[in-house]
């Protein structure tokens, strides 16, 4: 009888596979796992770069780390979803809206700064924002003058 106490048969016995099988099934899935792992160190590294050498509102940078990831997402979907097993008509029905979502992304990277009129690397601040910020500094510093005189009092 099996740990789960039931009478169906182990699913090596279900599956006939024989070792050959399995041997060909664990060399995709070492694989699967040194492309991911290959990728994301790379992003990795890319990212933690990026900081350093003034990259991080690059273009350039955007589309790699969506390209990546489109790859990876990609070798998931083929690889532990078994899409790379089906005719090219259901592969293309299936990644149809995932294409056309990237592809939409993509072009909101492309004209992000076109629309809005200001330059890419520049932070708009509200005016209110600023004006507020200054208000609370100068209230705080009041505040902590009268601390002041008033603990001088208190040593006298």
């Amino acid at each position: 009888m099996s740990e789960f106490h039931d009478d169906y048969p182990h699913y090596e016995t279900m599956s006939n596979h024989d070792e050959a099988h399995g041997k060909a099934a664990r060399k995709v899935l070492w694989k699967v796992f040194w492309v991911m792992l290959f990728i994301t160190i790379f992003e990795l590294a890319i990212g933690s770069m990026a900081p350093g050498h003034g990259w991080t509102g690059a273009l350039w940078l955007k589309v790699l780390f969506i390209g990546l990831t489109v790859v990876k997402a990609a070798a998931i979907v083929l690889w532990f979803m078994h899409l790379g097993h089906e005719v090219k008509f259901f592969k293309y029905i299936i990644l149809l809206p995932y294409i056309t979502f990237i592809l939409y992304a993509i072009f909101i990277i492309l004209v992000e700064g076109v629309y809005s009129g200001y330059p890419r690397n520049v932070t708009r601040v509200d005016k209110i924002f600023i004006d507020q910020q200054k208000e609370l500094k100068n209230h705080h510093g009041e505040e902590a003058q009268q601390t002041e005189a008033t603990h001088g009092e208190e040593h006298h």
